[in-house]
């Protein structure tokens, strides 16, 4: 196969219960389970997913999630309730390609913005447009935004771990990858500062 960019991949165990379902409202296939291991990849050109989750699936009982190719890149997401599994699917992926996890494209946080007391209008225009929960006006608001996108999803797992959140939106795919969440100013403030360390800790290459 062509020569193929690894932008993001990563293996996310225990995933948390509201990301959970935030994916189970959002995802094309298979639901993943507050629990599960799941493995989330972003790669460049995007047509190359096809034939990665084709030769992961026949490594190993994942199921398939999401393959999605958009403007630019590849999308997927794989799942189980093995991590052993996700992690033999992984493996197969990278076989494939001839490269290691020390190929991925290295993210970098992009930005952080919190909102508190959040104005009605402005809840309102950000609720048009979710898929999580709804945003309550006179909440605060944290946004994290990195590049690449995907990886925002370890970030999302992450802040749902270190606080009491509410899951807004998440938008995983594309040029930046970008997260919105509700709460007290206080778990906001600490949610942003575990996404925060859970992008800085990701090891790879400069992009």
């Amino acid at each position: 196969m062509s020569e193929i960019t690894i932008r993001a991949l990563m293996q996310i165990d225990n995933l948390q219960p509201k990301f959970a379902a935030y994916n189970g409202a959002t995802v094309q296939g298979s639901i993943p389970l507050s629990g599960d291991t799941v493995l989330i990849g972003e790669l460049a050109p995007g047509n190359g997913v096809f034939q990665l989750i084709d030769r992961a699936l026949k490594a190993s009982s994942v199921e398939a999630t999401t393959q999605m190719v958009e403007r630019e890149f590849g999308f997927f997401i794989l799942r189980s309730p093995s991590n052993a599994e996700v992690s033999m699917a992984r493996d197969a992926i990278l076989a494939e390609l001839g490269k290691s996890m020390s190929d991925r494209i290295k993210p970098q946080i992009a930005s952080t913005q919190i909102i508190t007391s959040v104005e009605p209008y402005q809840a309102q225009l950000l609720n048009k447009w979710r898929k999580g929960s709804l945003l309550v006006p006179g909440q605060t608001l944290g946004i994290v935004e990195c590049a690449p996108a995907a990886y925002i999803s370890i970030a999302t797992n992450e802040a749902e771990k270190a606080a009491e959140i509410d899951i807004v939106e998440v938008r995983a795919v594309g040029r930046f990858g970008r997260l919105f969440f509700s709460g007290s100013e206080n778990s906001v403030k600490t949610a942003i500062d575990a996404a925060t360390r859970a992008i800085e800790a990701v090891d790879g290459r400069a992009g």
